[in-house]
């Protein structure tokens, strides 16, 4: 697989979530480069880009991540090839997280990628990039010392 470049659209491979000292951390990682991105609280209902449906996210409050071109398909193939496998739901607590609740995708549609995170209150958050592989982090700040 060649390199991203400018126009292409980025593909998520997996989300990986745990819980760290001093914060809650989510990660998007990427086959072949970063996508533009945006984070930011929402107020729900939120709803799924394209079909409209209302989603719901556990949390009193919620993040989302926009990612865009981004998708968890391969459309370069002609048919499209799903590469990311896992679920469209994510349990916070199953991961061992206080403040992420939930992560749930809320749209893959026209290279616009997004998920929603459900947080147990409105807390602090950074966001990095890194590379090899290509990963989008965004780190909530978690209420035990």
């Amino acid at each position: 697989m060649s390199a991203a470049t400018g126009g292409a659209t980025a593909l998520l491979d997996r989300i990986a979530v745990g819980r760290h000292e001093g914060y809650d951390r989510v990660v998007f990682q990427f086959q072949n480069g970063l996508p533009g991105y945006r984070v930011e609280y929402v107020q729900p209902p939120l709803k799924e880009d394209g079909s409209g449906k209302p989603v719901s996210v556990q949390g009193n409050a919620v993040v989302v991540v926009r990612m865009d071109p981004a998708s968890g398909f391969d459309l370069n193939t002609g048919e499209g090839v799903m590469v990311y496998k896992g679920p469209k739901r994510i349990d916070g607590a199953a991961a061992g997280t206080s403040v992420v609740q939930e992560l749930v995708r809320t749209g893959d549609f026209e290279a616009v990628l997004s998920w929603a995170i459900g947080l147990s209150d409105k807390v602090d958050f950074r966001i990095q990039t890194a590379e090899s592989p290509a990963r989008l982090i965004v780190d909530f700040r978690n209420h035990q010392a």
